[in-house]
């Protein structure tokens, strides 16, 4: 006899099972069997079988386990649910190798306990007292665990057959669980006019073996002598068919395996029905649902090629780039038959001329967005302000954003009301794919205590991707700005070139979710020239990095759950003294992108005992925070800052300032929002007493 081996939702759900009944439910819910007997609250004891992974099946698989709580039922339902477990419970044995397996389940009513197929439970259980307690046991006698005996990779049956007699031990059908829907079409011995050969042997023998290629048996991966796990023969199928798939056989087929149960010997036989069909190259490639977006751009910017080999891999990671334009809400990409053949002349594979065409659905995205920006720090005050973007501007997905922002409300390090308004133009695939231009103008005022600023500000700049974690940046900037410091106004109108290097393995797709592990780090130098005030030349050289570390790797919290991260930056003006460049040029340090628990500008020289930043031509700071994330989207933070600026062009000079504090996070879909309150370990003369941060993600 045979059977299909298939997925269960026990793999779906592995929950932790503790040996100690579960609470009942207090919110249980009105009676759903259709009949006027009152709902049965009861508790559940899962015996454990000092097998994690089979408790974990048997905690996902039982009925009685994930329904206690939200859906009580009356007697006779209950009864029938008890009687379901018994097949419930079984499959998750088999799924893990437990042919020979058995259930146990007992129901514990007052003091009298009954067997769960006893025929007399529901009426026992309808005359229970008001307030009587129902505990119910699930209990496992495992037996052996059924091995992996032989592997046969078949044609598929073609034609009707009659089962022929076959010598040796007789088979027995293996009662495993089926497989749910999928979208791998049903293998051909599945049809109704073909007959499943009844033993392995006679299945081998009516069908013509299938020899895989070394890739694909390294992807097939499975062999005589393992544990019979139904996930792990499920997963050689689908990887076998990714395979076949990745070397260009884009019908390929691997039918959802049978197998054959030895009782005897304790093996379970498989057999898998794999057809290649014909290898492929990538046929004309079309495009629908496009309404403002140039269909030329989307081409140009396309990583698959008519005529290259037919791989699902480079088809997704080409879905997927487009998608990364910003400009659709969703990108499918589906094959569209019938396979056609191509001229020699359009193939880029030697010999292989039938080709699958392809063919992308777009849905576009709101082309216009209006944002709010808020924000608050002791320090700063407050931020308000809107911005207005344009995804689409020409069809090319050029991208254009007005921001306006109020800043200066309140704050210890601010002297009154600035404004920051600027507008920025970017446009991707400028003169080279992966190569985008960037261009902002920006006028600026605040009045810090440090200096006070208005400035017009132009830069344009080309990014350029590197590789998979590097990116490139270049940029020329030109500033014309009047700055007022302790009493004296002056012009400057600076030019630079800034260069900047990033690296970023921490692989998130939203820059603001909290980084679990991975690093962040980046190198810029800036040569500029300030002319008017006297000519200066001189180069701002700094650094950052960041590295965070989940505790999840010492076993001692869940994967994400408790992370470290470490952050450390240095800076430094070559060619220079401090007085020789514009104030707003200096480093200072102070704030959450530095040292918490000091103001803006707080760390460093000061003009006299006042809390007037000088600032300076060197610079270092390093931070150590604990993230730990709580149930009900909370988190909690601890942190320890410090840094230094010194007048010197060599980092490690000044005096050491260190602050720390804590915060709480709450996690929204966007982002968390982060709550921070710092203090100084050794404030200055006129520094503040502590600080409040109030913003949208993590400070690093």
């Amino acid at each position: 006899m045979s059977c299909m081996l298939g997925v269960v939702t026990v793999f779906c759900a592995p929950l932790p099972l503790y040996a100690k009944a579960s609470k009942t439910a207090a919110t249980a819910q009105p009676v759903s069997d259709g009949t006027s007997d009152p709902a049965i609250p009861y508790t559940v004891i899962l015996t454990p079988t000092k097998h994690p992974e089979l408790d974990a099946a048997i905690s996902a698989s039982s009925q009685l386990e994930s329904l206690q709580a939200s859906h009580a039922v009356g007697a006779y339902a209950l009864a029938g649910r008890i009687r379901s477990d018994y097949d419930r419970v079984n499959i998750a044995l088999e799924s893990q190798g437990y042919y020979a397996g058995s259930v146990q389940i007992s129901v514990k009513v007052g003091t009298r306990v009954v067997g769960g197929k006893d025929p007399s439970l529901p009426d026992i259980l309808k005359a229970l007292e008001k307030n009587q307690k129902v505990a119910i046991t699930i209990s496992s006698t495992l037996g052996p665990r059924f091995s992996l005996g032989s592997i046969a990779l078949l044609a598929p049956l073609e034609k009707a057959v009659a089962p022929a007699p076959v010598a040796g031990p007789q088979t027995v059908q293996a009662p495993v669980p089926k497989a749910p829907a999928s979208k791998t079409k049903a293998p051909p011995e599945a049809a109704p006019s073909i007959a499943v050969p009844l033993t392995f042997a006679q299945a081998v023998a009516q069908s013509q073996p299938v020899t895989l290629a070394p890739d694909e048996r390294k992807a097939f991966d499975l062999s005589s002598g393992q544990p019979a796990v139904a996930e792990t023969v499920l997963a050689a199928q689908n990887t076998l068919l990714n395979q076949l798939q990745e070397d260009g056989y884009a019908t390929a087929s691997v039918s959802t395996p049978v197998a054959y149960l030895e009782p005897q010997t304790q093996k379970l036989d498989i057999v898998f029905r794999v057809q290649r069909g014909p290898r492929v190259v990538i046929g004309p490639i079309g495009m629908e649902g496009l309404v403002h977006t140039n269909q030329s751009f989307l081409r140009n910017r396309l990583e698959l090629k008519e005529g290259e080999l037919y791989r699902p891999s480079r088809i997704e990671a080409a879905r997927q780039d487009l998608v990364s334009t910003g400009v659709f809400a969703s990108v499918q990409v589906r094959n569209a038959p019938p396979i056609i053949t191509l001229p020699p002349s359009r193939t880029l594979m030697p010999g292989i001329l039938q080709a699958m065409p392809i063919e992308f659905s777009f849905k576009e995205a709101k082309r216009r967005t209006l944002s709010a920006e808020v924000g608050y720090s002791t320090d700063l005050g407050g931020r308000l302000g809107a911005s207005w973007t344009h995804h689409n501007l020409f069809g090319n997905a050029e991208q254009l954003k007005l921001t306006a922002l109020v800043t200066g409300l309140g704050g210890s390090a601010q002297q009154g009301l600035g404004y920051d308004v600027y507008a920025d133009f970017m446009k991707p695939d400028f003169l080279s794919k992966g190569q985008n231009l960037s261009v902002r103008l920006e006028g600026v005022r605040q009045l810090l205590y440090s200096y006070h600023q208005t400035a017009i500000i132009a830069r344009a700049g080309l990014n350029r991707h590197v590789g998979k974690y590097w990116s490139l940046s270049g940029s020329l900037m030109g500033e014309q700005e009047q700055i007022k410091q302790f009493g004296d106004t002056r012009s400057y109108f600076i030019v630079a070139a800034p260069l900047n290097a990033t690296f970023d393995n921490t692989r998130l797709t939203n820059p603001i979710d909290p980084a679990t592990h991975g690093v962040r780090a980046s190198l810029s130098i800036t040569p500029s020239e300030s002319l008017e005030s006297g000519s200066t030349f001189f180069t701002l050289l700094s650094a950052q990095a960041s590295t965070y570390f989940d505790l999840h790797h010492l076993g001692i919290s869940r994967p994400g759950r408790s992370v470290i991260a470490v952050r450390g930056i240095v800076g430094s003006v070559q060619g220079a003294s401090t007085y020789q460049i514009p104030p707003d040029q200096r480093l200072y340090a102070g704030g959450p992108a530095t040292v918490r628990g000091f103001r803006y500008q707080g760390v460093g020289p000061q003009y006299g005992r006042t809390k007037y930043a000088i600032g300076g031509t060197s610079m270092d700071a390093g931070s150590v925070e604990f993230r730990q994330r709580l149930p009900m989207n909370l988190g909690v933070a601890g942190f320890v800052d410090a840094g230094q600026v010194g007048t010197g062009s060599r980092p490690g000079q000044g005096t050491l300032r260190v602050g720390y504090g804590g915060g709480v996070r709450y996690f929204t879909p966007i982002g968390p929002i982060r709550v921070d309150v710092a203090l100084p370990m050794n404030r200055p003369p006129q520094g503040d007493k502590w600080e409040l941060y109030f913003g949208l993600g993590e400070t690093f």
